[in-house]
């Protein structure tokens, strides 16, 4: 609409700048010293959504971080999309590896590097905008709620209760979630579902106390060397996971659907030397697209112990430790895979050592049906503003409370993404380009439209 892209263009400077006043407060929900960030940046998306237009906007206490809420009943009776995102973002670690400050906004080559750029203030902030330009226009055909929360990066301990204490004040038709990525402006696409994780920690112990390595090593078992063989031992020589059952309940795609995801553009070379590797690695059988989005996966995410400082000192260490994360598929479940693995680290631990395991966090899988009233939506905004129908696509990543909305508020889950791959997420030098937010803010208005006219018509 004409309204729409006239308000845009015309306030689309003052749109970048408020977000990257947010993308200043360093907002990690990992550590404990940004509490004070934490509760200032919700604070600040609250005031964001009423000045936006919204009728209520709330701060709610959780017993971690606070949850922001806000609405407006344009269309009493009438249907309601729930935005759901989250003002969390993660540790920026390494600092030495990032190009400017991580909450010191750069725009470089047409992108706006800083943490939380693309993940999830800045995907987030593009509904708060479209809501503006909705209202500013007199446009909003739908009744629209946000619950954006802070603790999605360290697993969302507190929203599932929220859910479960606030399913009134949640009700809707459909749940919209920009917290994903896109193949390119050129070529886009829509998730049609998300991987599930299961994540634990392991701590493998020896002897009592560090030891000397010359007085004691070749007769007492290393911790570091035992833990580094057991997880070498959890994949064969053809990437599969070897932990018996782990592959039971796997739902395997059809081919039809593997032939969609075959038409996504991807040049393997390109890929590799993005990333600074001489050759890719995985499943056998798979390609590359498939391995990332299909296919359920076991990473060791960290490993430390025995003696890292400057310098040496020749000890056999008294524990070991590592971080490892599993994604899932369709028809596997968080609680049943952290079981299996936790189980199967105790089986395959050789005498000599004590393990002890833990869940962390983790989610199941989620997979949105393709011939419902909000994808066709979804699908008819992206052609509208990008002339062309979007590739449906698998994401290789997890949002865990994407299960959860589904059972407790009962209605299905749109995943509107406008990030890249390369937008260096969880990473050093995290970006997100400002021709993608825009498009964001031009397309979301589109879906609440078609939302609107197709749930009258269902």
């Amino acid at each position: 609409m004409q309204a729409w892209k006239d308000y845009q263009d015309k306030n689309k400077d003052r749109f970048l700048e408020e977000l990257i006043a947010l993308l200043r407060i360093p907002s990690v929900s990992a550590r404990s010293e940004h509490k004070q960030d934490m509760l200032l940046c919700a604070e600040a998306f609250k005031t964001a959504l009423e000045e936006a237009g919204a009728g209520k906007a709330v701060v709610y206490p959780t017993a971690g971080h606070p949850i922001v809420y806000g609405e407006k009943i344009a269309v009493p009776g009438g249907p309601t999309v729930l935005v759901y995102g989250h003002y969390d973002v993660q540790p920026p670690d390494p600092l030495e590896l990032w190009h400017s400050g991580p909450f010191d906004p750069v725009i470089k080559d047409g992108r706006l590097y800083a943490r939380g750029s693309a993940d999830d203030k800045g995907q987030v902030y593009m509904h708060v905008k479209a809501f503006e330009m909705l209202m500013r226009t007199n446009t909003l055909p739908c009744n629209i709620k946000f619950i954006i929360e802070g603790e999605e990066e360290v697993g969302s301990p507190n929203l599932g209760k929220f859910l479960e204490s606030h399913t009134d004040l949640l009700a809707c038709d459909v749940v919209l979630i920009s917290d994903t990525s896109m193949l390119s402006l050129d070529t886009p696409s829509l998730d049609v579902g998300l991987r599930g994780l299961s994540y634990i920690e392991v701590a493998v112990t020896g002897p009592n106390r560090d030891l000397h390595s010359g007085v004691y090593g070749g007769a007492v078992g290393n911790p570091i060397t035992t833990l580094a063989t057991m997880i070498a031992s959890l994949h064969d020589d053809r990437g599969r996971i070897t932990i018996p059952g782990f592959y039971d309940d796997v739902a395997e795609v059809p081919k039809t659907e593997r032939a969609q995801l075959a038409r996504a553009p991807f040049d393997e070379k390109a890929y590799e030397q993005d990333l600074g590797v001489k050759a890719l690695w995985g499943e056998a059988g798979y390609s590359t697209n498939e391995r990332t989005g299909i296919r359920p996966t076991l990473e060791l995410n960290g490993i430390w112990g025995g003696y890292t400082g400057e310098g040496a000192k020749t000890v056999l260490p008294s524990k070991a430790f590592a971080k490892i994360s599993c994604r899932l598929v369709p028809n596997q479940h968080s609680a049943d895979i952290t079981r299996l693995l936790l189980d199967h680290l105790q089986k395959i631990a050789p005498p000599y050592v004590t393990v002890e395991a833990h869940e962390h966090h983790g989610g199941d899988p989620y997979v949105t049906p393709v011939d419902s009233i909000p994808f066709k939506a979804a699908n008819k905004a992206m052609e509208a503003t990008f002339g062309k129908m979007p590739i449906p696509l698998r994401g290789g990543g997890s949002i865990p409370i994407t299960a959860l909305f589904e059972k407790h508020l009962g209605v299905k889950i749109i995943l509107l993404g406008f990030g890249l791959d390369s937008d260096n997420l969880h990473s050093p030098n995290e970006k997100f380009d400002l021709a993608n937010f825009y498009k964001g803010i031009e397309t979301i208005p589109y879906f609440h439209k078609f939302f609107a006219e197709m749930h009258g018509k269902g």
